[in-house]
């Protein structure tokens, strides 16, 4: 999900989007800042390579201005996000071993089909929600794929 899937899903669920360029890791606290000054009620943390490497310092970013945080993947939410959604980095891992083992093979890069991520999963931090106080309705719980506790 990028950033304009987001501007584009958001306003019509009653939210109001407000992008911040980040380009290196050195930014986070001032990004954090402004966040705060403009009274966000919770951040989504792109799957972007920053962001990523990045994650432990955005949960606590996070969690020091008590905000709620939605990140893309379940390591972000190991690291103390509160809750992610998205692809399986484990199935995406094997996909593309097979598809190595196809060149290997003698497959042409190019006469292969493009795939998109076919399972997803939905991770939730209670640590991270108790510290919020936030209480994540039994209907979410039951849905998630993990619960950490």
């Amino acid at each position: 999900m990028g950033l304009k899937a987001v501007e584009v899903a958001g306003p019509p669920l009653g939210l109001r989007i407000q992008p911040m360029a980040v380009r290196s890791a050195t930014e986070f606290d001032s990004a954090f800042s402004v966040i705060v000054r403009e009274r966000a009620g919770a951040v989504l943390v792109l799957n972007t390579p920053i962001f990523v490497a990045g994650a432990k310092r955005l949960a606590e970013l996070a969690m020091m201005h008590k905000l709620p945080s939605l990140f893309g993947a379940r390591p972000q939410v190991e690291a103390g996000g509160l809750m992610s959604f998205g692809f399986d980095y484990a199935d995406q891992w094997r996909r593309g071993a097979i598809y190595v083992d196809k060149i290997l093979k003698g497959a042409k890069p190019a006469d292969l089909p493009i795939e998109q991520p076919t399972i997803f999963e939905m991770v939730i931090n209670m640590k991270t929600a108790k510290a919020l106080g936030i209480k994540i309705p039994n209907s979410i719980l039951l849905r998630a794929d993990k619960v950490i506790e």
